[in-house]
């Protein structure tokens, strides 16, 4: 059954425009629906013409759709007050760093961490199952893999962390005759679950899917090509490709659209040739810039992307 479904492309393709249509379309039709913003840029207030932050808001207009956007600095702060203690009992008892060095360790942050509580707090908001389906606008392509590969990376910073405290357990249970048990290694187990969750979670097409945004330019396509090659590498699946922007070949007597439906016939060629194994929906492009629920539940939505949502909640 489908809970989650990510959108993401080079940034400027319309990413956050699509998985807010999709949530407001699939809202209407019966889904208790929670949308997402991991975007740093935080464009959902100005998509939906309201204001959206860190704590779930019902979107006005729409019932049965909520709208959050997620800090990840925010949500690493709070785990670094909330867990620094156990890190630092790590370090104090399995290296020969002193307080003052531990101290200024922590005080830096661990590259890509941040991301992954972001997509922890995902993770925790799904377990609650309040929603049906979870909408996540990602950030731009670069910054999207990223968080896609730091589980992976994650997992090992973790297992550097427990081999130093095994060490120092094994040392202490000799010396003493029982095992020893603290906040650290529970600390240690809680972390190692929710990655094995969201790993599981990204993996599993039948929850999972990642809906790829693109558009009928050169730079943009050779960035999609990059996205969809390292989807298909970490096991995501993919189905759908939303092709935005299309100029309407229906150019009629204006010089300037015809040129521009003449500048996209080979682009639009080349997204069907390179990207035929996944179904192709094209947006056409719009005369200004589409905001507010009224213009969202017009833009047309993969027709295929609805009905893979539990037919019980339509």
């Amino acid at each position: 059954m489908l809970k989650l479904i990510l959108f993401g492309g080079k940034g400027g393709v319309g990413k956050t425009t699509c998985a807010s249509a999709a949530a407001v379309q699939l809202a209407d039709a019966g889904m208790r629906t929670l949308l997402l913003s991991s975007d740093p840029a935080h464009s959902l207030s100005d998509c939906l013409e309201q204001e959206v932050g860190p704590e779930i808001t019902p979107v006005d207009g729409v019932r049965g759709l909520w709208a959050v956007e997620i800090s990840a600095e925010k949500l690493y702060l709070e785990f670094r007050e909330e867990h620094g203690e156990e890190i630092s009992r790590i370090l104090e008892t399995g290296t020969y760093l002193d307080a003052e060095d531990i101290t200024g360790l922590l005080s830096l942050p661990i590259p890509g961490l941040d991301e992954v509580m972001g997509f922890k707090e995902l993770v925790d908001l799904m377990e609650k199952e309040e929603y049906d389906l979870y909408v996540l606008d990602t950030a731009p392509t670069g910054h999207a893999l990223r968080l896609l590969a730091l589980p992976e990376v994650l997992d090992q910073w973790i297992r550097i962390l427990a081999r130093i405290r095994y060490k120092y357990q094994y040392v202490v249970s000799r010396l003493s005759g029982k095992q020893v048990r603290e906040a650290a290694d529970d600390f240690l187990f809680s972390m190692k679950r929710a990655l094995k969750k969201v790993h599981a979670l990204l993996r599993d097409p039948d929850r999972c899917e990642f809906v790829v945004v693109t558009a009928p330019e050169a730079m943009v396509i050779a960035e999609t090509r990059r996205l969809t090659k390292a989807l298909a590498t970490f096991g995501i699946a993919v189905n759908h490709l939303i092709v935005n922007r299309v100029i309407s070949s229906d150019h009629r007597d204006c010089l300037f659209c015809y040129e521009r439906w003449q500048g996209q016939r080979g682009d639009l060629q080349e997204i069907e040739a390179s990207f035929s194994a996944y179904t192709r929906f094209k947006i056409l492009e719009l005369p200004r810039q589409l905001r507010g629920v009224k213009m969202l539940r017009d833009l047309p939505c993969p027709p295929t992307l609805a009905r893979r949502v539990p037919s019980a909640a339509r």
